[in-house]
Order: C-alpha cells, then sequence, then structure tokens
C-alpha cells in the first residue's frame, strides 16, 4: 500500500518560517549567465550589512533551511547572514560543466559581489562538504576578503583509504550510496551513521519519502558533484590559510571520525595559535543539529572574540 502524503513540505514550511522569523529573506541571483543561486539574506542585495556579514555553507543533503534552521536565529542577532544553496541543491543551479569544490566557491564569491560584499571581510561557517567549500573559498579570496573561517565535521584530508572505511561501516559499495540512497535500508545507515543518538523507530514510509521526495532532485548532477571532488585527490594539498581558523567536530562522528579533526589540525597549523580545536561531547556529523546550543556557543565565542 503506497503513503501518498509527503512530509517533505512541511519540513520545508518550518524551516522557512524559523529563517523568516530570524528576519531573512529569500532571493534568486544569477551570478553569471549560466548560473543562478537561491539564497537567503539578512538584507536586500546592494544594502550595506548592519551587522558584520557571515555565510553559512551546508553540506552535502537536504537544502540549507533544512541544516541551519537552528543557527539563524541566534546568529541574526550578531551577523546579517547570507545562506546560500549550493549548486545543485534547493533552488540553485547552473548549465556549466564544473562540478568541484572550487567552482562552488568561486559561485559564492561571486554572489558576494552581487550583494554589495566585494571589498570588506566576511566571516564563513560551513559544514562537512561545505566545509570543502570553506576552505577554497577562504584560499582563493584571502583575509583580505574572508575574515574568520569555521571548518565543521569536514575531513579536508579525505583519501581513497577514509572512503573505503566509510563504506565498510556503512556496508556498502560507495560513498554515493549513502549520499543519495536509493533505498530504505541504506537511508536507514546514513542516519545511523551521521547521528550519535539516532531516532529509535522511523517507520519506513519516512524514509521512502525522503528518497522520492528529496534525494531525487538533481540526481545525476550531485553523483557528478561527488565524483568531481578535488578533496582527496592528485593535485589537491592542504596547507595553511591565513585567517583564524575554529574547527568543530562531533566526538561519535562515524562519517569523518573524530582522529581526522586532529590530522586536520595540524595541517592547517599544528602550533599555531590561528587554528582552534572544539569536540563536541555525544554528538556526531551534525553537532548543529544534535546539540544547537553548545554549537552555536561555541560559533559565537570564536566569531565575536
Amino acid at each position: 500500500m503506497g503513503f501518498g502524503l509527503s512530509l517533505i513540505p512541511v519540513v520545508d514550511f518550518f524551516a522557512e518560517r524559523t529563517f523568516r522569523s530570524a528576519g531573512l529573506q529569500q532571493y534568486t541571483i544569477s551570478v553569471d549567465d549560466d548560473t543562478t543561486v537561491a539564497c537567503w539574506l539578512s538584507q536586500p542585495p546592494k544594502q550595506p550589512p548592519s551587522l558584520p556579514p557571515l555565510v553559512l555553507i551546508h553540506g552535502f543533503g537536504p537544502r540549507a533551511t533544512w541544516q541551519w534552521r537552528y543557527q539563524v536565529g541566534p546568529l541574526s542577532r550578531h551577523f546579517s547572514l547570507i545562506v546560500p544553496d549550493l549548486i545543485f541543491f534547493g533552488g540553485s543551479t547552473s548549465t556549466s560543466s564544473l562540478r568541484s569544490e572550487a567552482f562552488q566557491a568561486d559561485v559564492i564569491a561571486r554572489l558576494l559581489e552581487h550583494v554589495g560584499l566585494d571589498d570588506g571581510p566576511v566571516s564563513v561557517v560551513g559544514t562537512s562538504y561545505g566545509g570543502f567549500v570553506t576552505y577554497h573559498l577562504a584560499r582563493a579570496l584571502g583575509p583580505n576578503r574572508v575574515d574568520k573561517v569555521v571548518i565543521a565535521s569536514s575531513d579536508l584530508l579525505k583519501g581513497e583509504a577514509d572512503d573505503k572505511a566509510l563504506c565498510n561501516r556503512g556496508n556498502v559499495g560507495s560513498v554515493a550510496e549513502l549520499l543519495l540512497p536509493k533505498e530504505v535500508e541504506k537511508t536507514r545507515t546514513a542516519l545511523n551513521l551521521a547521528m550519535y543518538q539516532p531516532p529509535r523507530f522511523v517507520p519506513d514510509f519516512v524514509f521512502r519519502d525522503m528518497i522520492q521526495n528529496l534525494y531525487k532532485e538533481k540526481i545525476e548532477e550531485k553523483m557528478e558533484l561527488i565524483k568531481g571532488s578535488t578533496i582527496g585527490k592528485e593535485g589537491f594539498d592542504l596547507t595553511p590559510i591565513p585567517q583564524d581558523v575554529l574547527i568543530i567536530w562531533g566526538e561519535h562522528d562515524q562519517i569523518f571520525p573524530v582522529d581526522k579533526a586532529y590530522e586536520v589540525k595540524r595541517s592547517l597549523g599544528e602550533n599555531s595559535e590561528k587554528v582552534k580545536l572544539e569536540i563536541m561531547k555525544k554528538t556526531g556529523h551534525m553537532p548543529q543539529s544534535e546539540d544547537p546550543t553548545r554549537f552555536n556557543q561555541i560559533l559565537l565565542d570564536f566569531l565575536l572574540n
């Protein structure tokens, strides 16, 4: 027997209401002839920000409103927020053939220019895949354009061995089976790996709903993003960046195990006071959702300093 009612629009409604309650409005901005970005802004494009600007970059999975809904309220009291959907997520799209994190970072850089933030510094927070994009953005624009950098749950040293270990933990043949699941059990496995304490019982119809109405959006393009990832590939070197950097990691992360947090810190500046690491207890790969109060306080302590 099929299940005709989708819960996805309900989650969308409440997530978007949270954004609007924080003073954000949704815009669609063409950054060039090929690429259009859907984003949420604290003030209209070209209007000077009333507070220091802060960019939030989401990870692989649902659109930005789902991933940052617990952050926009507290952060909007101190920052003018720019929250884009990455290309091929939510309402953002492109006819470009490029698929790397560097391409995503370039799109965000052009978005900043289009909203009027082309000279002063912004701070940037990225989680998981969004952390890859954040690193590229900070390295490309430099400290005059990007001030403080937060990389959460993001293994910038990920390689083939790490992908293979993740597949073994999930009993899958490829990482794509977890990021873009097509079966109920694979979706359940992805949730169990992502959270420290996943819900004890989630009905199968919820996962079927997610597969049909969430993970199938732009699935071919997202598969190309996975294949086009530069992290861990030949030609990519993780080097220190000049900005102040905060790394946030869940102690029980099974997507990117916590040992990798210390390796990333060493590569970005083991003996540098400019690189800090916070390990969040009793959280997994999504500490911003699993313990948002603590996550938000860590963010504010670093960004406001």
